[in-house]
């Protein structure tokens, strides 16, 4: 049976805010959304600790997967009405390549846990190692229904999301600098967080897409288009991803974590609390069954039995977390970096555990990556297409792209208890450092507390 033969009689519909409707016309995708892999995506916040900061970013990473479904559907149906292969070699779109693209869109962050990048960080997981392998397992839903295709389809579908497929224009409508993953998360993201900065004219870029033969380029009539997609994204980087109160409760979560790791590969006798799920990636010894258990909730609900515990460091990070108490932070440079030690002396000396209650953090994010061999993973460049079919490079021909292209944007911060800028009654005998503490961060221009 193929991919074709599954067609519905009647197409299904998700209702979506984003995109209003999602249409499904196939079986096989209706069956792989239906799997208990997939479902449980609806219990993983696609932004993890940002919904602390803009409390309506509960969305979840299955609206995410079935929105980039949903705008690699449209790309396909556009390639086929508009630039359909009459030839092989022809650089032009093969509709026999829609089945692989539509289930790689699906399934593109199928192996993400719970709290991702933080959990990922911790437990040294790789969610597109855990993505392939959910594909490519005989044990899983998944697998089961992509082999109803062919044998080596569900082969072929990871190969998309390892890029190690050989159509290139399937690659990069999954990934690349402007692909169906990025142009749904911003949109979806701005609209969660209600903000603006993520949106751009999605219709537009979509028409202006076209495939040629070493993958996907865009008519020079939708630059501004272009541009106005690469803009947001920055906007979205600063004000959004990089907000530092989201990462000063990701530090928090990320010690929480860490802590309960090292207590129990102690062996804590404390047996109502151990975290019997969490076990195997403390001891980095887990299977996909055991991975494919875990959820945000999974998480919380330790975080609300370690408030309870014994240990001061565990049950107050657990507080601090589920109340949403984040570390201070201020931004520093390599002139103020040697402060660093100075200040975690005195953070240490008012009674908190310096490897627990400070961090640093940075994040940068390149706008637009223009093309650089030399980069062990360099980005595709977004190529334009002129009338007479040549192809230039975008910030060649964008000034306002030229004036990002190859910039960092971000900052690098540390993280530290709020406490250590409130004046403790209870503690006469701390009050020094706490003068002192905040006398380093006034007068060395250590900026910006947050």
């Amino acid at each position: 049976m193929s991919f074709a033969d599954e067609e519905l009689t009647k197409e299904k519909v998700f209702r979506d805010p984003v995109h209003n409707y999602i249409y499904v016309e196939n079986k096989i995708i209706l069956d792989l959304i239906d799997t208990p892999e997939f479902q449980r995506l609806r219990r993983i916040k696609q932004l993890g600790t940002t919904s602390l900061i803009f409390h309506g970013a509960e969305h979840t990473r299955f609206g995410h997967s079935l929105g980039v479904y949903e705008i690699t559907r449209r790309i396909c149906n556009l390639f086929q009405r508009n630039y359909p292969s009459k030839r092989p070699d022809d650089g032009l779109w093969n509709d026999n390549q829609r089945p692989v693209a539509l289930c790689a869109a699906l399934l593109h962050d199928i192996g993400h846990g719970p709290y991702s990048h933080t959990f990922e960080h911790i437990f040294h997981t790789n969610h597109e190692q855990i993505t392939t392998q959910i594909i490519t397992s005989p044990d899983t839903n998944i697998n089961k229904i992509l082999k109803r295709v062919s044998p080596d389809f569900p082969k072929q579908v990871a190969s998309v999301i390892d890029h190690t497929y050989p159509n290139q224009q399937v690659v990069q409508l999954i990934s690349s600098q402007i692909d169906a993953d990025r142009m749904d998360y911003l949109q979806r993201d701005a609209y969660y967080t209600g903000t603006n900065y993520g949106k751009f004219d999605l219709e537009r870029i979509l028409r202006v897409m076209r495939p040629y033969k070493n993958g996907i380029t865009f008519e020079i009539s939708g630059m501004h288009a272009v541009e106005d997609y690469i803009l947001s994204r920055f906007q979205m980087y600063l004000q959004i991803y990089f907000h530092p109160v989201s990462r000063a409760m990701e530090a928090i979560l990320e010690h929480l974590l860490k802590r309960a790791n090292v207590l129990y590969k102690n062996d804590q006798p404390d047996d109502s609390a151990t975290p019997f799920m969490l076990l195997p990636f403390f001891n980095h010894s887990f299977n996909l069954k055991q991975y494919l258990a875990l959820d945000d909730g999974v998480l919380t609900t330790y975080f609300a039995q370690w408030r309870n515990n014994s240990d001061k460091i565990l049950s107050d990070l657990a507080a601090r977390f589920l109340d949403r108490r984040p570390l201070k932070s201020v931004i520093y440079s390599v002139d103020t970096e040697s402060l660093l030690p100075k200040l975690r002396d005195l953070i240490q000396t008012a009674g908190f555990n310096q490897d627990y209650y400070t961090a640093v953090n940075d994040s940068y994010n390149l706008p637009y990556d223009t093309y650089n061999p030399q980069v062990a993973k360099s980005q595709t460049q977004i190529e334009l297409m002129q009338p007479n079919g040549d192809l230039v490079e975008l910030s060649q021909l964008s000034t306002l792209v030229a004036a990002v292209s190859g910039k960092t944007a971000g900052d690098q911060r540390f993280f530290f208890p709020q406490e250590m800028l409130s004046r403790n009654q209870s503690i006469e005998i701390f009050e020094p450092i706490y003068e002192e503490f905040q006398h380093y961060i006034n007068n060395n221009h250590i900026i910006n507390h947050h």
